[in-house]
């Protein structure tokens, strides 16, 4: 029995089980039968195809999981051109028959996946919210009356209800972003030029990422990883350098003041308030910035001459085929006319004197977090001001590939009804995308959203991102070493950095050790006890001070390995059993931090 969501490590682990790639194709077959979304497809991929599609795989790689993508199937936004199936850029009127697959999907197909089917969009790729579309408009996964976010809109549904693994999009403004947002999902929003746009309709060409929208960010790095790399027939690729980010106590940039701007959504403010908070937890020093300078780069893509870009894609077209425009599209689009040569290099040395603010504050932080999307909107209301609505959706994302980041958006939570999801969107220079993924990844497990529309799913732990390994061990400590405690500066005078506070797995309880000097307690494991879990802090320090470290632990203590409460194993604190015995147990307290506020126990 496959899950809701078809995450990598599960289709892997049903096909190390005995399942084939032919199972699989008639699971999604069945469940694309069954959708209640007519919009999320242009053209489905015919039931015969997909047979012979994964009958041709086990002939070419028989063994299970032999390739990267070994039978995992997956949908194509329907501007990014698949060997067989038209593409549309939804308007039929401009359909043509690729001859052959863009670079992506060739990389994509060569390493096992299977493509499902050709999703919906805003009419090419123009728009953030997913109604500019003859071919109906996708729907949130959690409420048919909410739009699934745009251009990307069939993309994020495919996999948010199950029916692929993962699926394209591209993103200029925020496309592979916001609907990521709305549909509980991960959008991969890789630097611009990392992954080549050849065979990619064309929206603003010097700035169009093609994206993955993925239950993980584990999975979405994997699938990056096979689409990257230099192409010579995009004029825009890059042979990338990777960048890197500080392992541990990431500087994040939030938004304060006025440039904390929600529309009126209070639910979505109170969790990125509350992804803030996360972030705090896991290690990073949060430093608010000022975010206008990157609000007005993000405002030349729609009211700059960036605009006109969108007409370079299609001028031929628009001149003899306007009235096969949807009207929203066409209004963008032709409004680029106001724009020339002037305004084009004006505009240019505009965004150039804004980049150079935006570098004074890079040098407050590493990475930005900024709101996927401020707000959402019901399909009826995106439709009676749809272009005034759509720009709210852009607010946080339209600066992101004009000043060439990198950006992985991942699920924050879902509102005070338990109704809608929201997330937030880790940002950070050109080329950290790898560097970016597992504090993403990290935010994501401590969301409790799921993945999906199955927002109870467990985050595989095989799809983990690990943290660089800069050299450094981590250490998980309970006591008089915690962060304000008398021992803590064993770790702090090393240059010891605190990754986050979490809890134990549920199967340990805590003591009160007597006669410690400063006061200590004992951490036992007692494999059946079910309780709560205990709050720990996890610290890294180099592995020449955690050996000192280690020297001058006293008795009853040693190090050993703790199970956290997301199943991971760190070396820290334990107790010998026998030292516990008529010891205080304060297990019920929750830590020993909580047990040293209580004023009503005698200490």
């Amino acid at each position: 029995m496959l899950p809701t969501i078809l995450d990598l490590t599960s289709l892997r682990a049903a096909y190390e089980a005995g399942k084939s790639p032919l199972d699989i194709v008639e699971v999604v077959i069945a469940r694309r039968a069954a959708s209640t979304d007519p919009a999320i497809f242009i053209t489905p991929t015919p039931d015969e195809m997909l047979r012979a599609e994964a009958l041709a795989l086990m002939q070419r790689a028989p063994a299970p999981n032999s390739l990267p993508l070994w039978g995992i199937p997956f949908a194509v936004k329907d501007n990014i051109d698949v060997a067989g199936l038209p593409t549309t850029a939804a308007c039929p009127a401009f359909s043509y028959q690729p001859e052959k697959d863009s670079t992506v999907v060739a990389r994509l197909r060569a390493a096992g996946a299977i493509v499902i089917g050709k999703t919906n969009l805003d009419q090419f790729a123009t728009g953030l919210n997913g109604t500019r579309s003859p071919y109906g408009a996708p729907r949130s996964v959690f409420d048919k009356n909410y739009v699934s976010g745009g251009s990307s809109s069939g993309s994020a549904v495919a996999v948010a209800s199950g029916l692929a693994s993962f699926a394209l999009g591209t993103d200029t403004a925020g496309s592979g972003r916001v609907p990521a947002a709305f549909n509980n999902l991960v959008g991969i929003k890789p630097t611009p030029g990392l992954v080549p746009n050849v065979g990619v309709v064309p929206a603003c060409r010097s700035v169009d990422v093609v994206t993955v929208f993925a239950p993980t960010v584990g999975d979405g790095v994997a699938i990056r990883k096979v689409m990257e790399g230099y192409d010579a027939a995009d004029p825009f690729s890059r042979k990338a350098v990777a960048s890197s980010l500080p392992a541990s106590g990431l500087r994040i940039g939030v938004l304060d003041g006025a440039e904390r701007e929600f529309f009126g959504n209070r639910h979505v403010e109170a969790l990125y308030d509350a992804a803030i908070e996360r972030a705090r937890s896991l290690g990073a020093t949060i430093v608010p910035f000022d975010y206008a300078p990157f609000r007005q780069a993000a405002e030349l893509l729609y009211n700059g001459p960036w605009v006109a870009e969108r007409l370079a894609a299609v001028k031929d077209f628009l001149a003899t085929n306007g009235a096969d425009f949807d009207a929203t599209v066409r209004t963008i689009i032709e409004s680029a006319k106001a724009y020339d040569a002037v305004a084009a290099f004006e505009g240019r040395y505009k965004l150039e004197a804004l980049r150079q603010e935006t570098l004074k504050e890079w040098e407050k932080v590493d990475i930005l977090m900024l709101p996927t999307s401020p707000t959402t909107y019901t399909v009826e209301e995106m439709m009676a001001d749809p272009i005034v609505k759509n720009g709210h959706f852009g607010r946080y994302t339209n600066f992101a590939n004009l000043l060439g980041c990198a950006a992985i958006a991942v699920p924050a939570g879902f509102d005070a009804n338990d109704h809608l999801p929201s997330g937030v969107t880790l940002i950070g220079p050109a080329f950290t995308d790898d560097a970016l993924a597992p504090f993403a990844d990290a935010m994501h497990r401590t969301s409790n959203a799921g993945m999906g529309k199955d927002r109870l799913a467990a985050i595989p732990e095989a799809s983990r991102v690990p943290s660089a390994d800069d050299g450094s061990v981590a250490i998980v400590v309970v006591g008089a070493h915690l962060t304000g405690m008398p021992l803590n500066h064993e770790l702090t005078g090393p240059g010891g950095k605190r990754i986050k506070t979490c809890r134990t797995a549920a199967d340990y309880r805590l003591f009160v050790l007597p006669n410690t000097v400063p006061p200590k307690p004992g951490l036992v494991r007692e494999p059946g006890f079910d309780g709560n879990g205990l709050e720990v802090e996890v610290w890294k320090v180099t592995a020449e001070a955690f050996g000192r470290f280690v020297q001058n632990i006293p008795a009853p203590l040693g190090i050993g390995k703790v199970t956290l409460d997301d199943g991971s194993q760190v070396s820290g604190f334990l107790c010998e059993a026998h030292a516990i015995e008529g010891a205080r147990e304060i297990t019920e307290l929750g830590g020993w931090r909580a047990y040293l506020a209580d004023a009503s126990i005698p200490k």
